[in-house]
Order: structure tokens, then sequence, then C-alpha cells
């Protein structure tokens, strides 16, 4: 019999951390098409798998290197793509129209950083939740993922028409803001709401950047 508290609760988690990875997924699809999700998917199935396999010990992992690790790693990249940014921008000036720039190879494994950091922030409730209902908390997990992919599926399709330099400016902001949250959770005790005025700065000053004269 499913316990309605620990499903919810496992569900939740994963909505909220999962959600967030699903939304770099996007960003990252605009960008490079498909393998976007399964960079980030394979990120949280490494994770999850292993809480499964091992229970309480992956909180023995070393999260504040999970994070600072992530948080260099997302930085990177997330400044490479605002100068792709502002490169996309001069072109289109130059050639009066919006000509496709591959991406960076390697933003590819930002995905999965992502995929596996949110998947960590996840585990760490769900393997205080195992010991108690197991069942329950696999299938508040499995309702939490199948949501998030059919979210992700439903606004695939609207990502592919928004203007490349914008969808960088975008993919920019989010990393910037991922890794600036990455570093602070490192240290101090947040709630991710803060992600939403992070990325609006971030949005702005990569704006900015690429569109300066």
């Amino acid at each position: 019999m499913i316990d309605p508290a620990i499903f919810l609760a496992a569900m939740g988690i994963t909505l909220l951390e999962i959600s967030e990875a699903a939304a770099v997924a996007l960003a990252l699809y605009a960008e490079g098409g498909s393998k976007a999700f399964l960079y980030v998917a394979l990120g949280i199935a490494v994770v999850l798998v292993i809480t499964f396999i091992v229970g309480k010990e992956i909180a023995l992992l070393p999260i504040l290197l999970i994070r600072l690790v992530a948080g260099f790693l997302l930085l990177y990249f997330g400044l490479r793509l605002a100068r792709s940014a502002r490169r996309a921008v001069v072109k289109s000036r130059k050639k009066g129209g919006n000509e496709e720039e591959k991406m960076e190879k390697g933003l590819f494994y930002t995905g999965f950083s992502v995929g596996a950091v949110e998947a960590f922030e996840a585990a760490i409730v769900i393997v205080a939740l195992i010991p108690i209902d197991y069942n329950s908390t696999f299938l508040g997990l499995v309702a939490g993922l199948i949501i998030v992919v059919i979210g992700t599926a439903l606004l695939k399709s609207q990502v592919r028409k928004i203007k490349q330099a914008n969808m960088k400016v975008a993919v920019s902001a989010l990393l910037l803001s991922f890794s600036s949250f990455w570093f602070a959770e490192a240290f101090y005790n947040i709630t991710d709401l803060i992600l939403i005025p992070l990325f609006a700065l971030f949005f702005i000053a990569v704006y900015l950047f690429a569109h300066r004269k």
C-alpha cells in the first residue's frame, strides 16, 4: 500500500530539482539538438540509479566538492556562450541574417553536470525516504520524472522558434545563474527561488554585452 505522505514528498523533491535540469536541457536543445536531453538524462540516471543501489551511502559523497566543480564548469561554459552570443549578434548585423553557428561541443557536458547535480540534490532527500517506504518513494520519484518529461516535451516545440542569438543569451544567463547558485549553496543554505532574480540579472547583463555597439 502506498504511503501518500512519502509518495508526495518523493514526487515533490523530484519535480523541484529535476525540473531545473529540464530547463537547462531545453535551453541547450535550442543550440545543440536532441543530444542535450541525452546528456542531462544520463547525469540524472547515473545519480538516481546509484541512490537506489547504495541507499544512504550516497549521502557520504562530498556535496561541497560536487557543487564547486559544477559551479566552475557552468561558469566557464556560461561565459563562453556569452561570447558566442556576441559573435552571433555581430554576424547578424553584418550579413543581415541569423546564420546558424555550431555550438561548442563541450557545452553538452554541461548538461550532464546539471543533471547529476540536480539529481544529487533530490537524492539527499530520497535516501531519507527509502528506509521508511521504498515502494512509495520509488513510485513518487517515477511520477515526478514522468511529469517533468511530459512538461519538457510540451515546451520542446516552442524553443526552436526563438532567435539563435537570443537563445544563446538565455542559455548563458541560465548557466551563470546555476553557477552562482551552486557557489552560494556550497557555503550557505539558500532557497531555489533566488534563481529567478539571478536569471533576470544575468539575462540583462549578457543581453547588453551581446548587443553592445
